[in-house]
């Protein structure tokens, strides 16, 4: 194997160890997953809506019998929490079950008036969607997107991150069983250097990414070549704001929540906390303590809410940004030291006095490390919130909801929650603006993302 190829190895993360190995796709398994999916789209995008339905509810129902076993297999493959990765699987059978049940409505033609007999507005499925996934969500995020793909007609080239090799065989399983029409759904272990291939190949209409923000700069440049449309769910760094009149227990519990989902492993968990200099030292003390009782565990037990990280270079890089903030002015009130044990652990850790020039608050950092800054109100409060680069969600906090409602509209961000951890919906479109991508998942919006507008006059 050439030093440049990407190797797809499925590593237990709470020991290091190797669980299994799969091949790289050649030019012939590219060829043929090609082949496979754009015939299968000649059908499906032809199937009537309700036969879409009944299939995008069989994945739900699938998904949801298999869930404990694949909540097992991510706790194993990526170190999710058991708990967590049930819910995960759960969460997409509910994208399947609500695409299902809205689609009719949301892809019915818009009808205008004019001087025509008839003039309507269809939204007409694309074609095969090359969906290039990360590791952390493995299956939500390839049916965050998907379900609604699907239901439009659409069909699915899964390239999936290479240290989840078996989630995502487990998906092309899943359809499988859900007795989809072979091809909807294929997988295929493609290198990065195989992908703008993919992207030009004239059966690939469009294409969605969910990861870094230099994966999505790569994939849009490369869309942008070959004139394809394009979907980025990027990076995020998103502000958690705590105003003078936040239900600061409340604040405080969501918060340790929001940070350590997914063991800190989230684009939109709550990074940066900005809280106003009146409440600062008691809301400290209430996160401190919630965060305290997050401890790391075995992500196979049912009790586990913190598990280890992903991947050894992953908690590496959070062990530098964590020392560097420190030697740059932060203070460690929790955690910050790596565990002398096997596997990629880091534990919850606490960063107070943080600010701009340290990399715990200028850069994302993924994984269980919080950051709180000190504002004099709420006007600094938005304005510490806004200087980032990211702009994919926001949790504010405050009793007040005109108030709310008015910090909300000035908050350049995809998402703004109100007294709740920012997440996604399959009831409300979900995506970044700013470095954290374009396009919409989810909600008729994500519906629509991926089919082409044709406007129809009758004279």
């Amino acid at each position: 194997m050439s030093e440049n190829r990407t190797e797809f190895r499925s590593v237990d993360p709470s020991n290091g160890q190797l669980v299994g190995e799969r091949p790289e796709a050649t030019a012939a398994d590219l060829e043929a997953a090609l082949s496979q999916t754009d015939a299968a789209f000649t059908e499906w995008s032809r199937a009537p809506l309700e036969t879409r339905a009944t299939a995008l509810r069989s994945l739900g129902t699938v998904l949801r019998r298999r869930a404990a076993a694949d909540g097992l297999m991510m706790a194993e493959e990526m170190g999710k929490p058991f708990a967590q990765g049930k819910g995960e699987a759960e969460k997409c059978a509910w994208a399947c079950e609500f695409a299902a049940e809205h689609a009719a409505a949301w892809l019915a033609p818009d009808h205008i008036a004019t001087e025509a007999t008839a003039s309507y507005v269809r939204h007409d499925p694309m074609g095969p969607i090359l969906a290039i996934m990360p590791w952390n969500f493995p299956f939500w995020q390839l049916f965050r997107f998907g379900a609604s793909a699907l239901m439009a007609g659409n069909t699915i080239v899964l390239k999936h991150a290479p240290n989840v090799p078996r989630c995502a065989e487990a998906i092309v399983e899943i359809a499988r069983e859900a007795g989809l029409p072979e091809g909807l759904i294929v997988s295929v272990n493609a290198r990065v250097d195989q992908i703008e291939g993919l992207i030009a190949d004239r059966r690939v209409a469009a294409v969605t990414l969910t990861g870094s923000t230099r994966a999505g700069q790569a994939v849009a440049a490369a869309a942008g070549r070959h004139l394809k449309p394009s979907v980025l769910e990027l990076g995020g760094s998103d502000p958690f704001i705590v105003l003078e009149d936040a239900d600061l227990d409340k604040a405080a519990d969501v918060a340790a929540r929001a940070r350590l989902l997914n063991n800190g492993q989230s684009c939109i968990a709550a990074k940066r906390f900005i809280v106003v200099k009146s409440v600062a030292e008691a809301f400290v003390e209430r996160f401190r303590a919630a965060m305290e009782t997050h401890t790391l565990g075995d992500p196979r037990e049912a009790a586990t809410q913190v598990g280890p990280m992903a991947r050894r270079d992953l908690r590496d890089e959070l062990a530098d940004q964590v020392a560097r903030s420190i030697a740059a002015g932060a203070r460690c009130l929790l955690g910050g030291a790596t565990p002398a044990q096997d596997g990629w652990w880091y534990p919850p850790t606490l960063l107070v006095d943080a600010g701009p020039g340290m990399a715990a608050w200028d850069d994302e950092t993924f994984g269980p490390c919080a950051a709180v800054r000190v504002v004099a109100d709420a006007d600094a409060a938005i304005a510490a919130a806004s200087a980032s680069p990211y702009g994919l969600g926001a949790a504010l906090w405050t009793q007040d909801r005109d108030r709310a409602a008015a910090l909300a509209a000035r908050l350049r961000c995809g998402a703004v929650f109100v007294n709740d951890l920012v997440r996604s919906d399959p009831r409300m479109p979900f995506g970044g603006t700013k470095m954290s991508g374009w396009g919409r998942e989810l909600g008729r919006e994500g519906m629509l993302q991926f089919t082409d507008v044709k406007s129809v006059w009758i004279a």
